[in-house]
């Protein structure tokens, strides 16, 4: 039940999968616990009900849910539900970094947590790294499962990463392209002895961007749709390379 309560998650058929994650919950399972804790946090079935998602994450937490534990101290830096306390939601956070870094799954979510934490602190550096480690792990993970979920982490990573550090054009991938496509760009790389061309223009106040004769309105749709050859970059990201920023070329374009 809390497979299929899974499935129709990522289809984002929201309605199916509280039905199923419910069945699963009464018999007290617990990703089926934690689940419900997402729908109800996220108001994924059309209203919000933080009450309802601080009772099954901790519930869930209770049970060992590590995941769970990360999403409660969100609640209190955020004050959903409980009183705001950012003091507790720090303390979670360094509790769970040593039982992670050393590989766990949950290493973007809580990287990601403790860099913006260093950031507030002033440690730039620090900050920095965490970003880089978390980008690494999450990468590998996307490879495998280009979930929806997984592909908002990176972008958001990407985002705060570059307020910290400045756009290195020699040196960056695929998942860098949530920065650039934020502004008028074309970048080439390439797969398989292949170059291939990557362009977001200004639109109305927003970039659009094309690939491969495609159009895609946001870059969340860049990253979940392009593909080459019938394969989604995400899965063919370590075999794409040479990424390299042509903004000259574009901007002679335009005058034509």
């Amino acid at each position: 039940m809390t497979y299929l309560g899974g499935v129709y998650y990522e289809q984002k058929k929201f309605d199916l999968a509280l039905k199923y994650y419910e069945m699963a919950a009464e018999l007290e399972y617990e990703p089926a616990i934690s689940g419900l804790g997402y729908i109800w946090y996220y108001g994924r079935t059309g209203k919000k009900d933080y009450e309802k998602a601080f009772k099954y994450f901790s519930k869930s937490a209770e049970l060992g849910n590590l995941q769970s534990l990360y999403k409660i101290a969100d609640m209190y830096k955020n004050g959903y539900f409980v009183e705001k306390d950012y003091d507790k939601y720090v303390s979670i956070i360094n509790e769970l970094y040593p039982i992670v870094k050393k590989g766990h799954y949950l290493i973007p979510e809580i990287f990601t947590r403790l860099a913006n934490i260093y950031s507030k602190e002033g440690k730039k550096r620090q900050a920095i790294n965490l970003f880089k480690k978390a980008k690494e792990y999450l990468a590998q993970r996307i490879k495998y499962n280009a979930f929806w979920g997984n592909l908002n982490i990176m972008m958001w990573l990407t985002d705060d990463l570059y307020k910290l550090k400045k756009f290195n054009k020699k040196e960056f991938d695929l998942y860098d392209l949530f920065y650039l496509l934020t502004m008028p760009s074309i970048v080439s790389f390439m797969y398989e002895g292949k170059t291939y061309i990557v362009r977001s223009i200004l639109e109305d106040g927003n970039t659009v961007i094309e690939f491969d004769g495609n159009w895609y309105r946001k870059r969340e749709d860049f990253f979940t749709r392009a593909t080459i050859n019938g394969f989604l970059l995400t899965k063919l990201y370590y075999d794409l390379e040479n990424f390299e920023v042509i903004n000259e070329k574009f901007n002679k374009s335009k005058k034509h």
